[in-house]
């Protein structure tokens, strides 16, 4: 028993947005068997053989890492030791406490970084969150089952009437339960640019479409490998009574569930029935709409049809994913120093001021060092650091409907690539221009000699000197001022936003 005293002295760390899903699953048995954060033993185990150390089959680490220091001269290998801390809390993203880890096991994992194994428990009021009420430990969820048989389903996607008629017709085949498991965490946004919020709205809008479903939100983070991920999934579903799961794009056979196949639907515009597509005529036939097609009418400010969206599944769309013109938007220069980035923002943030047709906030280098990010320095680290500041306040200005415009020369990829998903986390939309002038005009201009001093040794970590700049590979527009005057950059930015309807048509 673990006193309060002990509790009270104890270490406390914030893991990352994974690591906390991963505790948030644990806690709620999701993961059984599993209790807790895994040693090096299981993981070894599982990189060997996707098995845990028992033989039982696992297919993802789930792990803790800390920075070294905060354990400094834990053995929880020696009882005779009188060392705390043996007991680590765990705070979510506010500093609020969640959990405790009862250590028993720490190892080096990368330089300043250890390991950290042992059963989690409960602790404190922290982690809230919206619709709390349907983030149901496994106890809870199977306590409220009725029938013999589960049909699982993971809706990752807002539920429109083809899947609802899947979902209905393979229920009814069945005699099964549904519960419907809905992902939502900040890797889990909607695959068609919505938050997980927005997705939890749509499935509850759509319930009442089937036959009194549960409605489960499980944190659960892509890890990036699409095999585990869909094991992790037949797991996570199996632990809260599913026996049979209707296959999705990232379902596979596993956890001792019976996975069904869809069926293929088609419209039958006689009757307005979703039917096997080989029992409709062609001339009758509607095929479901491409997730590319809903989010083109959503962009267009256009109404998706009745006929295979519920409206209250519409509405809610419409609500969160506006028309272009009115979306937040993140608008993301990159390029070398002195290649014309904060030349071009400028340019394009005062003609849309002129307009007034967007709310604009310009987030210039210069200005950012000296109010947003004063103190850091320009090593890999800060510059990292210094990106993801930008792309954190820009984020928040999309989310409420404005335009961001970000000239940072944000020389990592995978610094410029959080940026992107911060603005598309919070359902803003994200484009990058790379100002791609080539080093050499802008070491000629060098207004303000800081490529000089790096020439002569006095400034180190220059991008494109001593530093790489990591060139994109998926700005959506490539402009280069080498040879072109500023006021025509300008015009092809605006252009460019102007037939992406993110702006009014330009005269």
């Amino acid at each position: 028993m673990i006193s309060e005293e002990a509790l009270r002295g104890a270490p406390a760390w914030t893991p990352s947005p994974t690591e906390l899903a991963d505790l948030e699953l644990l806690l709620a048995g999701a993961y059984a068997p599993l209790a807790g954060f895994l040693g090096e033993e299981d993981l070894r185990s599982i990189r060997r053989s996707a098995r845990l150390a028992s033989g039982e089959s696992w297919p993802v680490p789930v792990t803790l890492e800390v920075p070294a220091g905060m354990l400094d001269g834990f053995d929880p290998s020696d009882p005779t030791s009188a060392i705390e801390p043996t007991v680590l809390l765990v705070t979510d993203q506010e500093g609020a406490p969640v959990a405790r880890v009862d250590i028993t096991q720490t190892w080096e994992t990368r330089p300043g970084w250890v390991g950290v194994a042992g059963p989690v428990h409960r602790h404190g009021d922290g982690s809230h969150a919206p619709f709390s009420a349907y983030r149901m430990d496994t106890d809870t969820v199977r306590g409220l089952i009725r029938e013999p048989r589960v049909l699982g389903v993971f809706a990752d996607r807002p539920l429109h009437r083809p899947q609802l008629a899947q979902i209905a017709h393979a229920a009814r085949q069945l005699m099964a339960q549904v519960l419907v498991l809905v992902p939502y965490g900040t890797h889990t946004a909607s695959r068609e640019g919505i938050t997980p919020e927005v997705l939890m709205r749509c499935v509850l809008a759509a319930r009442d479409r089937l036959l009194d479903p549960l409605i489960v939100a499980v944190p659960l983070a892509d890890r990036g490998n699409e095999l585990s991920d869909a094991l992790l999934r037949a797991r996570v579903a199996a632990a809260f009574g599913v026996t049979h799961l209707l296959s999705t794009a990232g379902t596979v056979t596993g956890a001792g569930l019976r996975i069904l196949v869809p069926r293929e639907l088609s419209y039958d515009s006689r009757d307005g029935q979703w039917r096997d597509r080989d029992d409709v005529p062609q001339r009758f036939e509607r095929r479901a709409l491409r997730a590319r097609e809903i989010s083109d009418l959503l962009d267009d400010g256009l109404s998706l049809p009745e006929w295979h969206t519920p409206p209250a599944v519409a509405k809610e769309l419409a609500r969160a994913r506006p028309p272009r013109r009115s979306r937040g938007l993140v608008l993301f220069f990159t390029g070398l120093s002195g290649a014309g980035k904060s030349t071009i923002a400028r340019g394009v943030a005062d003609a849309l001021l002129e307009t007034g047709e967007r709310s604009i906030t310009l987030l210039d280098g210069d200005v950012v060092r000296r109010e947003l990010s004063a103190g850091l320095s320009f090593s890999k680290e800060d510059r990292d650091r210094n990106i993801r500041r930008i792309g954190w306040v820009a984020a928040e200005v999309g989310r409420h409907g404005g335009m961001a415009i970000c000239c940072p020369i944000a020389p990592y990829r995978t610094a410029r690539g959080e940026a992107k998903a911060m603005a598309q986390a919070a359902g803003a939309d994200f484009v990058m221009v790379h100002v791609s002038t080539p080093l050499e005009v802008c070491e000629a201009r060098d207004r303000k000699g800081l490529y000089a001093r790096a020439r002569a040794g006095q400034l180190t970590g220059m991008t494109g000197i001593d530093d790489p700049y990591e060139l994109p590979t998926d700005a959506q527009l490539t402009v280069d001022t080498t040879d072109q005057a500023v006021e025509d950059m300008v015009a092809e930015v605006l252009s460019y936003l102007s037939e992406q309807g993110w702006i009014n048509p330009r005269s």
